[in-house]
């Protein structure tokens, strides 16, 4: 049966924020730090997994103790970072969505590493990234875009060209426009309502909703 949602926590900038957004019934991986970071917070990972060498000794015992299941890998052996250990496994789950938290940090090559996980193959998985200030879709075909507080709407190619990109319900609507890497045209658009649609025919477009 295929599970509603899981969300990934991982060793990046969490707080407060990411704990209100977990609902009843969704399924906790703790990647790494962000395992024990729930476990402080008085929730139980149902996986937490990773080489573990953000934390002591004691406390990947502690990590082991709260854990549903606690899975290692080497940390010199492993080809993966811990969070996209995390990712492959939750994706292999296939879960209508995908909630990555923690993965916006102050190391910018793990950040970008994170958004690349958007380009994963996802089965049907609604997948996305987000922090206190920001939420990260990948669309490849149609997105419905829903208000979740964010003031602005940006769109990135993630491929070289993204070609036939349509917005309904947005300030600066497009029609069957292209975007080419590097562009800066697509910053700081806006939601008209609560909902809008993003529609791609071609290419992989990152829409970031994000806030000051």
């Amino acid at each position: 049966m295929t599970m509603d949602r899981i969300i990934i926590f991982t060793g990046g900038r969490l707080g407060r924020w990411a704990l209100e957004l977990i609902r009843p019934g969704d399924v906790l991986i703790g990647a790494d730090a962000g395992a024990l970071f729930l476990i402080e917070h008085g929730l139980r990972p149902d996986i937490a997994l990773g080489d573990f060498d953000s934390v002591t000794p004691e406390q990947l015992s502690f990590i082991r103790e709260k854990s549903g299941e606690t899975l290692d890998y080497d940390p010199i052996d492993k080809d993966y970072t811990d969070t996209e250990l995390a990712w492959r496994l939750a994706l292999s789950k296939q879960p209508k969505e995908l909630l990555l938290l923690g993965a916006l940090g102050t190391r910018f090559d793990h950040s970008l590493a994170n958004v690349h996980l958007l380009r994963m193959p996802q089965h049907g998985t609604q997948a996305k990234i987000r922090d206190e200030r920001n939420c990260i879709h990948l669309v490849s075909d149609r997105l419905a875009l829903v208000d979740e507080g964010f003031t602005y709407v940006s769109l990135l190619p993630l491929s070289e060209k993204v070609t036939g990109i349509t917005l309904t319900g947005f300030q600066y609507p497009l029609q069957d426009a292209t975007l080419e890497i590097g562009q800066s045209l697509g910053i700081s658009n806006k939601l008209l309502g609560s909902e809008g649609l993003i529609e791609v025919r071609q290419g992989m477009l990152l829409v970031i909703q994000s806030r000051d």
